[in-house]
């Protein structure tokens, strides 16, 4: 399957998260922002998910859900939010099914071995479920505020 690209519609998927089953066309009408990352309670991922926490407000305020997605369990995942009081639900996507739809697994260095996993990435998908925004090989710092002032054009 290609990756998405911005301005194609994004397929319909239900995957298991921690608030129930999340279904992207139940979200229609809204504006979404789904944020791929490697690995639970890792330093990066850790502080990307506490950005996307202490903005939560500006992006419900700007009609935006945020949701988190990586390979972890949902054990994982809430140990996860409990432990850093996470408002937005995470997404296990064990069996990398989201992954692939969106094209994030990659083959990454690590340690001097070439490993298979997330390419930290973010999508937002507008109101209609059109992909807008698309950012690929993210780097932490900075992120969530430039996905905010995206999401908030959007609004």
């Amino acid at each position: 399957m290609s990756e998405l690209v911005t301005g194609q519609t994004v397929p319909d998927f239900t995957a298991p998260a921690t608030s129930g089953d999340f279904t992207l066309n139940t979200w229609r009408g809204r504006t979404l922002v789904l944020f791929f990352y490697p690995k639970d309670n890792t330093p990066g991922c850790t502080t990307e998910a506490q950005g996307f926490r202490d903005h939560i407000t500006a992006f419900e305020q700007a009609g935006c859900q945020v949701v988190g997605i990586s390979r972890d369990s949902l054990k994982s995942h809430t140990n996860f939010i409990q432990k850093h009081e996470l408002p937005f639900p995470l997404i296990a996507d064990t069996d990398e099914a989201v992954c692939q739809l969106f094209g994030v697994i990659k083959m990454k260095n690590m340690y001097g071995k070439q490993v298979r996993g997330i390419e930290r990435s973010t999508f937002v998908i507008d109101a209609q479920g059109v992909l807008q925004h698309a950012w690929r090989g993210v780097k932490v710092p900075g992120h969530v505020e430039t996905v905010l002032n995206a999401v908030r054009e959007l609004a």
